[in-house]
Parts: structure tokens; sequence; C-alpha cells
């Protein structure tokens, strides 16, 4: 079997699985099998491949057929024009969180700050921040031990570990630090709405770094909480937030002396993010 019979057959599995982007699946597989780019691969159609070749991208069509995502097959997701490990026990980045990135950095360039990132998973955040204000350094936390050592081996690739710590801990154990940057992708999806999710999320992705509670807010609310006694005088406090959660957080926000500076919406149009100020 060639490479271009290899690939339609693998293709028309995940097509008859209802999977959208099954040719570019298939062909991500491929590359990940035969440990080479895409394009490589696409340039050598003809050229026939091994058995053992055959039998490996099976086993990841199969995978994927059964809508495991892609980024947990491959071990990998860019973000932020950076590749990062992830694996079962950290959330895939997702390409509006970098719209995060882009404001905050706009926001600190060229100054030296300390931040914090509650819930950092894969570190994608704390990473792609730092690897853009080079004078900061940053402290990032979560209570899953498993997803803190990917976040320690994304810092280490990137070149970076010598600016990050990480800790196993819920933001309310934090006491005598202050930061002028708190960032957080928290839970923030209702308890009830988690079976609504699509099979590649409630399936794979994990639900500690999904389920906000009842309101979808129990998480936030203990960050925005907290937030007040870490932050620096004008420190700020930027969370990423659910659709229609907009007004209930700026509720919350604004209770607790917080001045709201900015709003950012995905590509969508809705409101992905707040940041505010901490006012005493």
């Amino acid at each position: 079997m060639n490479t271009l019979e290899l690939l339609n057959l693998g293709s028309n599995k995940l097509f008859k699985q209802k999977i959208k982007t099954h040719r570019l699946d298939s062909e991500i597989l491929l590359s990940k099998v035969l440990n080479k780019k895409r394009e490589q691969i696409l340039v050598n159609l003809e050229q026939n491949r091994k058995k053992t070749e055959i039998s490996a991208f099976n086993d990841l069509i199969k995978r994927r057929s059964l809508k495991e995502p892609i980024a947990y097959i491959t071990k990998e997701k860019e973000f932020w024009s950076k590749k990062f490990y992830v694996n079962r026990n950290t959330l895939i980045p997702r390409p509006e969180t970098e719209l995060i990135i882009e404001s905050l950095t706009k926001i600190y360039k060229d100054k030296k700050i300390s931040l914090l990132d509650v819930g950092t998973g894969s570190g994608c955040i704390l990473i792609s921040l730092l690897s853009e204000l080079p004078n900061s350094n940053g402290l990032g936390i979560d209570i899953s031990k498993n997803a803190l050592k990917i976040a320690k081996k994304n810092a280490i690739l990137h070149k970076i570990e010598n600016r990050i710590r990480f800790s196993n801990k819920s933001i309310i154990d934090l006491y005598n630090l202050k930061f002028d940057l708190i960032v957080s992708n928290p839970p923030y999806i209702e308890r009830k709405n988690i079976k609504n999710l699509e099979d590649g999320i409630k399936k794979y992705e994990p639900l500690i770094a999904l389920n906000g509670g009842n309101d979808g807010l129990d998480v936030i609310k203990k960050v925005i909480y907290k937030a007040k006694e870490i932050l620096k005088i004008n420190g700020k406090l930027a969370i990423e937030i659910g659709n229609d959660q907009s007004n209930k957080i700026s509720r919350e926000l604004k209770k607790n002396n917080f001045k709201i500076e900015r709003y950012i919406r995905d590509y969508k149009e809705n409101i992905r993010c707040l940041i505010s100020t901490f006012k005493r």
C-alpha cells in the first residue's frame, strides 16, 4: 500500500465517524507515524509503506475514530506559535486563549512584573507570556500534580524554566506573596452542562479543569476573592470566562473592588476574557 492509498483509507474511516477534519487528521497522524512533516509526505504519495507503518497508522486512526482529540494522540498542540506537550492531564490549549496573551503582552511590554497563573495546566499561558516579557518571572499553580509535570516539561522545552516556579496548590493556599498580574483560565462550565459537551471534550479532557460547579463560577469566585489579598496595589486580574458569564462576573469583580479595564472578545464576538485592576 502506498502513501496515498493509506491516507485515503484513514480519511474514509474518519469520515464514516462524522469527523469533519477527516482528511487533515489522516495526514497529521501519518506524519506522526513516519516522524516527517506533512509537506514531506504529500510530495511523495507513491512511496510504498511498510507493514509496521500501516499497523501503527491504523492504531492511531482507530483512536481518532473514537473521538480522541488529535492533540492527545500526537501529544502536542501549537499555541502562540510554539509547540506544547499535552496529555489527558491537561486541557488542550485553545486559539481564543491567545487573545489574552496578545492583550497582556501589549499592557506589560518592556515592564518587569511578577505573574501568577492559576490552574496552569500545560503552562501554555504562563510560558507564552514570559516568552514575550523577558524581564519578568512567574509562578504557575495547579491542584493536579500530573498537569504540573507537563508544565515543567514545557518550561524546559522553551528554555524558560529559570524564570518560572510551579507549585501544587490551590490559590486559597497562597500566603505572603504579591503579584503584579494574576491570570487564570479556570473551570467555568456549569456542572449540568458537562454532559452536553462534544465527546472529544467530555470523554478525554480532565473534568477537574472543566467543571465550574453549579453556576460555573465556583473557582472564579475563589480567584477573585483571593486576588484581593495577593495583588499589589493596582495589580491586574485577567480571567478567561465562558459565554454569557460576563455580566455575573463583572458584578462579582465590582463587588470586590475591581475596576474592569478591558473586555476581550473572541472570534465569534463573545466576551472571552475580563481584565480588571484591583483598587484598594
